[in-house]
């Protein structure tokens, strides 16, 4: 079953099979050399941009600032979290997790 993914409220919201699921205004960290200098990212999230479903991976583009550096812009595609197959149940990746961009955009190798 293909897993339908939102975007909510101006992008303040990412809603997963019509749950409302994961927000903005949090703290990630990032270990990516593509959005500032910094070694590993304080980034707060300020907004989606994009968002998609790639098998059971949920993804998004975010928009926000390194509170470290204050350089501010769009992330590459981050993993949000998983949808598992057999029940639809999404699971949201750790809040305490380093973050990683997975490639260019979703469904490319």
């Amino acid at each position: 079953m293909p897993t339908a993914v939102h975007q909510l409220d101006d992008g303040a919201w990412i809603s997963v099979n019509d749950t409302r699921e994961v927000t903005v205004s949090d703290l990630w960290r990032l270990a990516t050399d593509e959005f500032c200098s910094c070694r590993l990212t304080d980034f707060l999230s300020e907004g989606f941009v994009e968002v998609a479903a790639d098998g059971p991976r949920v993804e998004a583009r975010v928009a926000g600032q390194c509170i470290r550096c204050g350089a501010s812009g769009v992330t590459g595609w981050l993993t949000l979290g998983r949808v598992d197959p057999d029940t639809d149940t999404f699971y949201p990746v750790a809040p305490g997790a380093i973050r990683r961009s997975n490639r260019a955009s979703p469904g490319s190798d």
